[in-house]
């Protein structure tokens, strides 16, 4: 079946100007709210769908702009024979190059042969649709798609409507599993009550192939519609056409009555059956109405784990369960620029993969913070966590999301981040600073746009906690810290780090009296640190400290620490 080869969107709602290659299996869009993701597969659908008409509004133009044509175009490949036909389409194929993706206005040897369906919309509102060419324009030859061929490449969406698809109208995947058809006029003339009842058993013959594929998808997918699925004329119908016969369980209930998500699911299950007829799947927020393990079933109905696709599928996501099941190759980031919106593959190179299984919520958020530690993302959770306590703006609100690289190195935050940087995304490095990066690894991240923060020269994070926050706050910490872990541990760490079996008294004593010196803070941050076992080395354990008893000491603490705060704020801010 015909595949989208090329997406070109002009002043289309939020878009002013969008080119996008996709590609020829699953193309799920994602990325940050309102950046026009929904816009894309709405556009797809008016160009595309089997419309005689659609309805414009002045909205539809981009910033209301109707002076400025709103104008969609698809390019079409893998064309059947009719629309290969010379005599039907011949003055309007195309060539477009498999590497370069250029289109050409005559094929030729080496290119594939495409057609270009233009939608415009003037100010009058009035929609045209058209196929491109520039030697059938200069002959004044315009012409459409045949009513035919459109209702064959009319794409499916499956939405909060897909109950749509559950009954033999024409454009439903029931209307697309088999060439079988039922007439039910001559049932519904024997008699009013038992209609249903009596045009079941008829159409149960003739519809028995798509009724059996349709149970056995949906035993597949775990889809409750009983062992015998009947097409029963629909009880809600009033009208005596396809859309009247119904696909109904063993008990004669409608399927159209059940669950949104199982009727998404079950519809996706048969796209996969009629995927030799269908030209493209549409479907947005393909998480809607669906449990997680559900999400699986649905993406593999669609074909996401085969080398060659069956179906070409548009899809919009903000589900990390989405993201951990879809590959690299699947995953389009979409971002608004300045003047023009562009889409990219999140790629499949094994940084980007195992980032993806690790942090997909990150992928959904236009910043990042990338941080050394789980102590870091702690810190900053514990941050937020204590804003809306206070009714202060947050850095989720923001847009911000917090990604743990793991520890060790501090080049691996920058190889973290790196991942994110070539997907356009705005990164943070937070990292500590007693072990430096390598120096051509952080410089190249700051010249393509990166930001990095560190504590103070030479510290790590509980160094600084330790150095910069006052005496009360510092004995709550201990105390948190004996509490997590025996206070016999926490004597061990200060006597080895010191050297002095007194320290813990001598610390304790000090932070009792109010008077902790800075050695007794050096000493706190480096026992606090020791590696795998860490007083607060875990992302709840510092979230507690940074909402229960660092921040709430906030006009308290050492106004340089206090800066990196409202730095970090201001980052998120630009």
């Amino acid at each position: 079946m015909a595949r989208i080869r090329k997406i070109q969107i002009r002043n289309f709602r939020g878009i002013r100007t969008l080119d996008w290659i996709p590609s020829p299996g699953i193309n799920c869009l994602i990325g940050s709210g309102d950046t026009g993701k929904s816009t894309v597969l709405d556009a797809i659908d008016l160009c595309l769908g089997a419309r005689r008409n659609i309805v414009i509004a002045d909205s539809d133009f981009h910033k209301l702009d109707v002076e400025q044509p709103i104008s969609i175009t698809l390019t079409l490949g893998a064309l059947d024979e009719e629309l290969l036909s010379l005599d039907a389409y011949g003055l309007f194929h195309r060539g477009m190059a498999p590497n370069t993706t250029a289109i050409e206005d005559e094929p030729r040897r080496g290119l594939e042969t495409v057609l270009s369906l233009n939608l415009t919309v003037l100010s009058d509102l009035e929609p045209v649709w058209t196929l491109q060419s520039d030697r059938a324009q200069a002959q004044g030859i315009e012409r459409n798609l045949s009513w035919k061929d459109r209702q064959k490449l009319s794409p499916t969406r499956i939405g909060a409507l897909a109950e749509q698809n559950l009954a033999w109208q024409r454009g439903s995947v029931l209307h697309r599993i088999s060439d079988e058809r039922a007439d039910a006029s001559s049932a519904l003339v024997k008699a009013g009550r038992d209609a249903r009842q009596t045009f079941g058993v008829e159409a149960d013959k003739l519809l028995g192939t798509a009724l059996e594929t349709v149970r056995a998808t949906a035993n597949e997918l775990g889809v409750p519609v009983g062992e015998n699925p009947h097409a029963m004329l629909d009880a809600h119908s009033v009208s005596f056409n396809g859309g009247t016969i119904a696909l109904h369980d063993h008990g004669g209930v409608p399927l159209r009555a059940l669950g949104v998500g199982s009727t998404r699911l079950l519809v996706a299950g048969l796209q996969r059956k009629a995927a030799a007829t269908t030209t493209a799947v549409l479907a947005d927020e393909v998480e809607y109405g669906l449990e997680p393990h559900r999400i699986g079933h649905f993406l593999v109905s669609l074909g996401c784990k085969e080398a060659s696709p069956p179906l070409q599928t548009f899809m919009t996501s903000h589900s990390p369960v989405v993201l951990r099941e879809l590959s690299g190759a699947q995953l389009f980031v979409m971002r608004r620029g300045s003047t023009e919106h562009n889409i990219q593959a999140a790629g499949t190179d094994d940084d980007v993969q195992s980032t993806l299984r690790s942090f997909p919520e990150a992928f959904l958020a236009p910043r990042i913070v990338v941080c050394e530690g789980g102590s870091e993302v702690g810190l900053l959770r514990g941050l937020d966590q204590y804003c809306v306590i206070k009714g202060w703006a947050t850095l989720a609100s923001k847009g911000v999301a917090f990604v743990d690289s793991g520890g060790g190195t501090p080049d691996k935050a920058y190889a973290r981040a790196t991942v994110f940087q070539n997907l356009g995304y705005k990164v943070l490095v937070l990292r500590d600073d007693d072990e430096k990066p390598t120096p051509e690894v952080e410089k190249m991240f700051v010249e393509r746009g990166g930001k990095f923060m560190t504590w103070s020269d030479g510290l790590a994070l509980e160094d600084e906690l330790f150095a910069s926050v006052p005496s009360t706050c510092a004995q709550k910490m201990l105390a948190y810290a004996i509490e997590l872990h025996g206070q016999q541990r926490i004597e061990g760490h200060l006597a080895n780090i010191s050297g002095d079996s007194t320290a813990y008294a001598k610390v304790s004593l000090e932070v009792a009296t109010n008077s902790l010196s800075h050695e007794s803070r050096t000493l706190l941050g480096r026992a606090s640190r020791i590696r795998k076992a860490g007083w607060f080395k875990s992302i709840s354990w510092m979230e507690t400290v940074a909402r229960n008893m660092l921040f709430p000491d906030w006009y308290s603490l050492h106004p340089a620490f206090q800066k990196k705060f409202e730095d970090l704020h201001g980052w998120a801010n630009g």
